[in-house]
């Protein structure tokens, strides 16, 4: 019998509805790459036939009505999907009856709870420059409320939007519109050389909408997501990696901002490793899941005030200027977070380096005396105390660390607790939420919840140790990471087998009988699995 290491994984299948490129460098041949390469099993419904090589497109042809329905109907009874991309459809034809037959699937996969993310790139014209669908003719009302995201890049978006796109505004204007017509979110693509704007850096604009298990703070909002040009022609296949990327990363259970975020890592990358078989633009390498922050994007959130993406050179001379949070020196450890100050003194003698108070109700009366005795029993045990949310009183009294959810993030709170001298501990909840995080450079990013817990209402879902051990890939070494979220004596060699550096313990010692020896056994387990 096979032990528990040799049992094959049972990969999420993922479905690309798309033209076949001849050339191998785009359509079902890139989506098929792309999704193996992120840990998916890829299933192909062919929409069209190309004779293409790196240079031209010679010929299209449309697969028949009846052939594009059996491969669906075949597929969905066998091999459903976990998320779909769409591709090239090569008519109106094509859009109209996929349109129906995805309405119906998805009532049938709701009423048994099942909810397939679907990735629209509204595929126009080849790298090389020719056309491979009706362009402007292509009506995708259809598919109305049935998608998840529309990918199109600056000139698909302007050719949908029958408008130019000169300015920042008028793009940021055409998207919302899109997003409004199809009842969807948007990611405008300005990595392809177009307006002025898009000339020194790619600037992707992302428009929120109704987007599942994110933080109430980024419904319904707009960002710029900007990245460093690659200095590369190899771009064939571009759109349709990247929406097949965001798919991949969908169905492993990610919500659609951090597949946004994986998959721009993902294609930059590919640029980076990019070859050229052809005459013409070359393709994408395929590069497994990104685990360099530089590949990431910078965020930006779009103000009614500030609608210009961040200049990356600026940023850039702005962080050098500012400087990071105060560092820490050695590691947190077990990282305790209690609501009372009885119980903070207990687990100071009992030997905690780190620990943090979280009263959560600001109108207690004892609030600020209870922050004060925390503050002082920090030092009188040498010890590192955070306060939690209140960084007013934390700054007054002069506290050694605050942590801060990010919905609770100012650029008034930054500034004061920069100029405090205050360690500043940021909650993540995804790889969105941590490059959001990693941009104020923090002394430390908390990843949770890892498991479910019970001590605060929460948007997304447990994270578990997959998404951890994605996250402790991404950030280790760049600054100290801590798990939170439902960790206890049975679950703490699992979580210390992804790397991460620290865990936060709330309940574990919080509900014990005796908070002492639960610290105690939970250190020293700590300790030896280190």
């Amino acid at each position: 019998m096979a032990n528990a290491h040799t049992l094959p994984v049972r990969l999420p299948v993922v479905w690309t509805i798309a033209g076949s490129d001849s050339g191998g460098g785009a359509g079902i041949q890139a989506d098929l790459a792309t999704m193996s390469d992120l840990d998916a099993h890829a299933c192909s419904v062919i929409t069209a036939v190309t004779a293409q090589s790196s240079v031209t497109v010679a010929l299209v042809e449309s697969v028949s009505s009846q052939m594009l329905k059996s491969q669906l109907d075949t597929l969905v009874s066998d091999l459903p999907p976990a998320a779909i991309k769409i591709g090239l459809l090569a008519e109106q034809a094509q859009i109209d009856y996929l349109a129906k037959w995805l309405a119906k699937q998805q009532a049938s996969w709701r009423q048994s709870g099942i909810v397939v993310p679907i990735i629209l790139d509204p595929v126009m014209v080849a790298t090389c420059g020719d056309a491979l669908a009706n362009g402007g003719r292509l009506d995708f009302t259809p598919f109305k409320g049935l998608l998840t995201l529309i990918t199109p890049n600056v000139s698909e978006l302007a050719i949908l939007a029958a408008t130019e796109l000169e300015s920042v505004d008028a793009c940021i204007s055409a998207a919302k519109q899109l997003s409004e017509q199809l009842s969807t979110s948007v990611l405008a693509k300005g990595g392809d050389l177009g307006p002025a704007w898009c000339q020194h850096q790619a600037n992707d604009l992302l428009v929120c909408t109704d987007v599942e298990g994110i933080s109430d703070k980024h419904q319904w909002q707009s960002f710029w997501l900007s990245s460093h040009r690659v200095n590369s022609q190899n771009s064939h296949g571009t759109g349709c990696t990247l929406s097949s990327a965001i798919a991949s990363v969908m169905a492993h259970g990610f919500v659609l901002n951090d597949a946004i975020v994986v998959a721009k890592a993902y294609v930059n990358a590919g640029l980076i490793a990019s070859y050229q078989p052809g005459s013409g633009p070359g393709c994408l390498a395929r590069t497994a899941w990104p685990k360099d922050l530089q590949q990431f994007p910078y965020i930006k959130v779009i103000t009614a005030s500030d609608t210009e993406p961040m200049s990356l050179a600026a940023w850039e001379l702005m962080n050098n200027q500012r400087g990071d949070f105060k560092q820490i020196d050695g590691t947190l450890g077990l990282y305790p977070v209690v609501a009372d100050v009885e119980l903070l003194q207990i687990l100071l003698k009992a030997g905690a380096k780190t620990i943090q108070l979280r009263v959560k109700d600001a109108s207690s009366p004892t609030l600020e005396a209870q922050i004060i005795k925390a503050i002082a029993l920090g030092r009188d045990y040498q010890s590192r105390v955070f306060i939690n949310d209140h960084w007013q009183l934390a700054i007054k009294h002069q506290a050694y660390g605050v942590h801060l959810g990010q919905e609770d993030l100012l650029d008034s709170n930054l500034k004061q607790l920069r100029e405090a001298d205050i360690a500043l501990g940021l909650s993540s909840h995804s790889y969105f939420e941590i490059l959001l995080a990693k941009q104020h450079q923090p002394s430390y990013i908390a990843f949770g919840h890892i498991f479910p817990t019970t001590t605060k209402q929460m948007p997304s879902l447990p994270q578990g140790l997959e998404k951890l051990s994605r996250y402790v890939s991404l950030m280790k070494g760049e600054l100290p990471i801590v798990a939170i979220g439902g960790i206890d004596a049975a679950r703490l060699r699992s979580v210390k087998a992804t790397g991460v550096d620290d865990i936060a313990v709330v309940r574990a010692l919080t509900e014990a009988d005796d908070p002492t020896a639960a610290f105690t056994a939970l250190n020293r387990a700590w300790a030896d699995e280190k």
